[in-house]
Order: structure tokens, then C-alpha cells, then sequence
């Protein structure tokens, strides 16, 4: 099934979409580039790629409203209009964690390990990973409903691996002796921060996995 099955002649909508789903990834990609910059003590870059994000981020929310309200007004597939709409309101919750998480890098600063930088990053590459192979998902939804779960797989392969990156770190900085349990306490905060990017989009291809079965129906 393509994309334009689903929503026949309506293009203009087609497109839409296709620009709310390249804002969550475009939003990863500023999200990894600035916990890149905050690890390296690059802050003005660092503010710069925030600030990015964060207009990045009402663009999508006004895209995905746009969207909404022509499903209703236009009264555009009935029977899987509740299914779309929840996806894209799931999903943008998913570009809203990735914004909210690297603004508390900006309000809270906290005090990174020189020596747990590479795996900080790691875990925010994973978490972004996650929510790439989300929006693959989502499209093949629309494009190609035979490669939904194998985009799927993808989503929880890349949350069980952000889940064993962000298990190591926090153990890792709980065994430590010389550091303050404040200290310890605050950069845990941030890894389960990323981390639940990672959960949030396996939460929504879980939602997806059954609107895609009700497409075969």
C-alpha cells in the first residue's frame, strides 16, 4: 500500500506529513550534535543547536495541527483517521522529550565525566537511533505496510541497546566513591532522560503495530 491509497487525491496533506516526520528526524540529528557540543565544552554551539531545535519544535507542533484539523474538517479516512492522528500526536510527544531533554542541559549544566563522555554519547546516539527507526516505521505505514515490522524491530533493537548503554553508565557512576551522591543522582536524571527518548518511540510503534494490522484487515 502507498501513502497516496490512503489519502486518494489529498497531496497537499500527503506532503505535510512527510514534513512533520523530517522534523523528528532533523530534530534527532540537532539533539546529537548538541549533547556533542555540551560534552565538549563547546557551549555557545551547543546553545546555538538548542535554540535550533526548539523552533524546530513548534514548526512540527503547527504542522501536525495543520494536519488534524484538515483529517476533521475534511472528514478524510474515517476508518483510519483515529489511527493517523494518534501516531502523529505520539510521535511529536517524542520530538517534545528530545527538546525538553536538551533544554535541562541548558537550564540544570550538569557536571559531566571527561571518562563517561564517549558512553554518554553513545547512549544519546542510540536514543536517537530509536526514534529515526520510529519514523521509518511510521512511513512504511503509509508507503509500504509489508516493511512496518521490520522497521519496528529496528525501534526495539536500538531501545534494548540504549537501555544496556544507559544500565552500564549509571552503574558505573554509582560505583564510584569520589563522587558526591548529589553529583551521582543528577547525571543518572540525565541518562534516564535520554534514555526514555529511546522507550517513548518503542511506546509508539507499539500503538503502530496495531494500526498496521487493522490496515490488513
Amino acid at each position: 500500500m502507498k501513502m497516496t491509497q490512503l489519502f486518494s487525491h489529498h497531496k497537499q496533506i500527503e506532503g505535510e506529513i512527510d514534513e512533520f516526520l523530517d522534523s523528528i528526524i532533523e530534530g534527532g540529528l540537532l539533539f546529537k550534535k548538541g549533547v556533542r557540543f555540551y560534552l565538549d565544552g563547546r557551549m555557545e554551539e551547543f546553545e546555538a543547536r538548542l535554540e535550533e531545535l526548539r523552533r524546530l519544535e513548534k514548526q512540527a507542533d503547527s504542522l501536525r495541527r495543520n494536519v488534524e484539523s484538515k483529517l476533521y474538517l475534511r472528514t478524510l479516512i474515517p476508518e483510519f483517521r483515529g489511527d493517523v492522528l494518534g501516531l502523529l500526536e505520539h510521535s511529536d510527544a517524542v520530538l517534545n522529550i528530545i527538546a525538553d531533554t536538551l533544554l535541562e542541559f541548558s537550564i540544570e549544566i550538569p557536571e559531566t565525566l571527561s571518562d563517561l563522555n564517549e558512553l554518554h554519547y553513545d547512549l544519546a546516539h542510540n536514543a536517537i537511533d530509536a526514534s529515526e527507526n520510529m519514523v521509518k516505521a511510521i512511513r512504511a505505514y503509509f508507503r509500504d505496510l509489508s516493511a512496518v515490522r521490520d522497521n519496528i524491530k529496528q525501534v526495539q533493537f536500538s531501545r534494548e541497546e540504549t537501555n544496556r548503554i544507559a544500565e552500564k553508565y549509571k552503574r558505573d557512576l554509582f560505583q564510584r566513591s569520589n563522587l558526591r551522591l548529589s553529583h551521582k543522582v543528577h547525571l543518572r536524571y540525565f541518562a534516564h532522560n535520554i534514555e526514555h527518548i529511546a522507550d517513548e518511540a518503542e511506546d509508539v510503534c507499539d500503538r503502530l503495530a496495531i494500526a498496521a494490522i487493522k490496515r490488513y484487515i
